[in-house]
């Protein structure tokens, strides 16, 4: 058992010194452009799992998102929505496409808003639809 704590207390001392160190060469570099759009050279695409708290009404979700600001925030102006749809029984699956440099915003909207009524899963992704046609296209 002893052991077994070592070897997590090395592992937060390592991921303090990586957080401590990537901080710190953060807060040398310019900030990038919060206006920035989505180029094919920056671009990545967020699909956003919005889990309902079903232990409450759904009237009772949406007045909270209401007094939190969720409807005015999100999606951020600029922040392109690919799709939006209600995953029954789930939640919603909301699939954005965004400059990299505007992922900590979206997150930090959907932590300030949407918590509480949703639990949120991210996934990151890219836009793989031409490489894999060619690649079908290819074998054919």
């Amino acid at each position: 058992m002893s052991q077994a704590k070592g070897s997590w207390t090395r592992m937060a001392v390592l991921a303090g010194v990586l957080a401590f160190s990537s901080g710190a060469a953060a807060q040398t570099t310019p900030a990038p452009a919060e206006n920035a759009a989505p180029t094919a050279d920056n671009a990545v695409m967020l699909t956003v799992f919005l889990k309902h708290d079903q232990s409450r009404p759904l009237s009772e979700l949406n007045a909270q998102l209401q007094r939190q600001g969720y409807y005015k925030a999100f999606p951020p102006e600029g922040v392109e929505v690919v799709s939006w749809y209600v995953m029954m029984g789930v939640g919603q699956v909301v699939t954005l496409r965004l400059p990299a440099s505007r992922l900590r915003e979206v997150n930090r909207i959907l932590e300030n808003t949407a918590w509480g009524s949703y639990r949120t899963e991210f996934y990151p992704t890219y836009d793989y639809k031409a490489i894999g046609i060619a690649a079908h296209e290819k074998a054919q």
